[in-house]
């Protein structure tokens, strides 16, 4: 007896050794397989940074995230660190997430997450804090430019990090042929950047807005613009307009003359053959029209249109030719040789006696036949 239950103890001993083993064995196996997972973080300026820490087996182990001063924000669900703008998320044995509000460029850096195996093992998660852009401002524009003028403006834009980009638009269309500048602020963070836009301008680029705009990954696809409407004075074009292609002796007649020019020309002057109108009761004069009531043969000749503004003149000649009316032919009835037509005529007859007897003579005559 005494004999088995020695062997049984020892039995049980083994046992226990093995059994103690293989655990110890699991748990270095276990411990090993521990790591903390982290990503980088981009966040934009003034907004809220998420800090996630995982791990995907854990025997009770803490967990600690500390910033790039080496300073602990959180050890478990225990804040470290006095900073309101520092709140716990969610913590668990396999996860410590914070959140930083209200983040400032200077909370840019490498952030660690500790997971306090032996030895401990870290996880670098870099947070990335986007410089917002200031919005843009044009300069260079005095009002207003003249025709043929060299204009040169420049857009502006300051706080951006990274360097923002600037691109200049013209009616909707691209202007590529431009200047770029790019200077670091004093806080060396972040940069201002500048584009110069130089063209010589006309009249078509009066009321044409120029638009320069700014491009950033911190304004989610949506640029940051500036507008610029010129305004170009320029001399006035002159064109006549006459009211009929084909002016006629008898018949009225209207000369318009439209002028263009900034700015507006107002009033016109007419003249003729180069001199004062002639019959200024029979040629009336209408803000920009010339107005003939009645067209003759010594209407015929030069008719000027004038048209002055402040930074110039122009004109425009029209030659007036006044055609006869043309005959009017009465129309003609021409009746058709397989027509066949009657008329009927009513004559009035006095007879005399003679010609009484005579008639009656032919008419017994007849009878005797």
């Amino acid at each position: 007896m005494i004999w088995k239950r020695s062997a049984v103890l020892r039995f049980y001993s083994v046992c226990g050794l093995l059994l103690q083993a293989a655990a110890s064995k699991n748990k270095v196996k276990g411990s090993q397989g521990q790591f903390p997972l982290t990503q980088n973080v981009t966040v934009v300026e003034g907004g809220t940074a998420i800090l996630t820490c995982r791990v995907d087996q854990n025997d009770n182990t803490s967990l600690q995230w500390s910033n790039p001063a080496q300073q602990t924000l959180y050890f478990d669900d225990k804040k470290a660190l006095r900073d309101n703008r520092i709140e716990l998320v969610r913590a668990s044995w396999h996860e410590l997430s914070i959140s930083v509000s209200d983040v400032s460029l200077s909370d840019e850096g490498q952030y660690t997450c500790s997971l306090f195996t032996m030895p401990v093992k870290t996880s670098k998660a870099y947070l990335t804090v986007l410089g917002v852009p200031d919005k843009p401002q044009i300069s260079g524009f005095s009002s207003p430019v003249m025709e043929g003028d060299l204009m040169q403006l420049t857009c502006k834009t300051s706080g951006s990090k990274p360097a923002a980009d600037i691109r200049w638009f013209k009616n909707d269309k691209e202007i590529k042929d431009v200047k770029y500048l790019k200077e670091e602020d004093a806080n060396r963070k972040t940069f201002t950047v500048s584009s110069t836009l130089d063209f010589r301008v006309d009249r078509s680029d009066d009321g044409v807005a120029v638009i320069c705009r700014v491009d950033h990954e911190s304004l989610n696809a949506t640029p940051q613009v500036a507008m610029q409407v010129l305004e170009i004075h320029y001399t006035p074009s002159v064109k006549i307009i006459p009211s009929t292609p084909f002016p006629q002796e008898g018949q009225p007649l209207i000369l318009t003359c439209e002028s263009k020019g900034k700015p507006l020309p107002e009033p016109v002057l007419w003249t003729k053959d180069g001199g004062e109108l002639p019959d200024p009761d029979r040629m009336v004069v209408s803000g920009r029209e010339l107005n003939i009531l009645f067209l003759n043969k010594t209407d015929n000749g030069t008719y000027r249109c004038e048209a002055t503004n402040t930074i110039g003149q122009s004109s425009a000649e029209y030659v007036l030719i006044v055609h006869d009316v043309p005959n009017t032919l009465l129309p003609t009835t021409i009746i058709p040789s397989l027509t066949t037509a009657t008329v009927t005529t009513t004559v009035a007859i006095t007879t005399s006696p003679t010609t009484s007897a005579t008639t009656s003579s032919i008419r017994g005559r007849s009878c005797q036949i």
